[in-house]
Formats: structure tokens, sequence, C-alpha cells
């Protein structure tokens, strides 16, 4: 379909976290040529878009986790009623490709690993929220922060791993997966675990009603399925 024809159904604005970026970047033109609608986005760190669209930036959609969407909802920028799950998620643990693999499949053998390594690297998103929640149930939340490299300014946490900054790190698979050089070890152990629920949701004064609904009913579709679920993501 071309520009000018998308161009009369209309631009749908996202504002989406970078854990479903891999996704978009595959789903987005295909939406765009069978619902014949332009697109635009803006990828960005979920702590960073939120304190963004809590100033006032607008856009139609907004792509990403309940622990941002949720406050947003509250603060009356986005429709709580129009929250659609898409896909689910949480936190892994990685290392540095060819580095020795501790064992984390138990709340002690994690606890004894994150205290023997020396440096660690966790997001400020939703995985890196579920972390530290979980390093407070271990009593080990001051040691690990005490432990923190932080990524670059938009960097994700595997290049810390492969540049031996950091012995563990943790994140999202759809953000770990992209990066050669590092391998995920498992998930949290499952008493630590949390689920991340990724999903749409549109923002208050958008009048691209159309739009969203065909972009919200499309990231449930079959193709959007597969693609969430090759990008890491569990489909809903």
């Amino acid at each position: 379909m071309s520009d000018s024809a998308k161009a009369q159904h209309g631009k749908v604005v996202i504002i989406c976290t970078m854990s479903c970026k891999e996704a978009l970047i595959e789903l987005v033109p295909v939406f765009e040529r069978e619902k014949g609608y332009a697109v635009d986005v803006t990828y960005g760190a979920g702590p960073t878009l939120t304190k963004q669209i809590s100033g006032g930036v607008q856009a139609d959609i907004f792509v990403g986790p309940e622990e941002f969407s949720g406050p947003l909802i509250e603060e009356g920028r986005l429709i709580g009623g129009s929250r659609t799950a898409s896909a689910h998620s949480g936190a892994v643990l990685a290392v540095k490709e060819g580095t020795p693999k501790p064992d984390v499949s138990s709340p002690q053998k994690m606890k004894e690993a994150l205290l023997a390594a020396k440096a660690v690297c966790y997001s400020r998103g939703a995985s890196g929220i579920h972390f530290e929640q979980a390093c407070e149930r271990l009593g080990i939340a001051d040691l690990v922060a005490a432990k923190l490299v932080k990524p670059r300014p938009g960097e994700m946490v595997g290049p810390v791993l492969v540049r031996g900054e950091a012995d563990i790190g943790v994140q999202q698979p759809t953000e770990l997966l992209p990066v050669p050089g590092i391998e995920i070890i498992g998930p949290l152990p499952r008493e630590l675990r949390q689920t991340i629920v990724y999903g749409a949701t549109v923002f208050t004064g958008s009048t691209q009603r159309e739009g969203n609904q065909a972009f919200v009913d499309f990231m449930r579709s079959h193709a959007a399925r597969e693609v969430l679920h090759e990008t890491g993501l569990d489909p809903v």
C-alpha cells in the first residue's frame, strides 16, 4: 500500500518501551500493509517514557508493561478500560558467553550466586523492579545494590556483560536475546518469579479510535503472536 493510501486512513502514534521494540520493528510494517494506517513509533526506557507522558507528551497508544501503564492510568493520562494484554514475560539472569554459569535454580542458590558476584547489572524497567523485589525477599537488596553497574544511557544490560563489567545481568529475554556474546542461564527461581504483563493502552484524548482498535486487535492476531514468541515474549 502506498504512503498516500495509508495517509487516507490516518496515522496511529505509538509510544513503546524497549522490551517490545524487537517485536514492533517486525510487526508495524505488517500492520501498515494489512490495515492501511501509517504508524509513528517512539521507543524508550519505561521510566523515561512514563516521566515524559506524565509531563504531557501525547500519542494514541502506549505499549508496555503494567508497571508503567498502571501509574499513567491513575494519573488520567491513559484510559484504564482500554488496556488490552498481548503478552507475558519475566526477568531472566544471564552471563557473558564462556564464563561459569552459576546455579540459580532455588532462592538460596541465587542468593549465593549474587553474593559471590563482584558486579551485577540490571535495568530500571519492569525486570529490574521485580529483581529488586526478589533481592529484598532474600534479604540482600542493599548488598546487591552496592554491586550495581548501570548500563550506559540508552544501553541494555547485555553489552555490560559482554564488556566484562558485570558477572551477572538481569533483564527480559526480549532485551537479551538480540545481544551476541551472552548466555541466558535461567529465570528467577519459581518462588521469586513474577509475571510482567504487556499490553496496549489508549491515551486519554486520542481521536484515532478506529486505528487504535485495529492495532489492539492486530497485536492479538495469530501473526502477531508468532512474532511476539520469536522475540522472547509469551503471547496471551
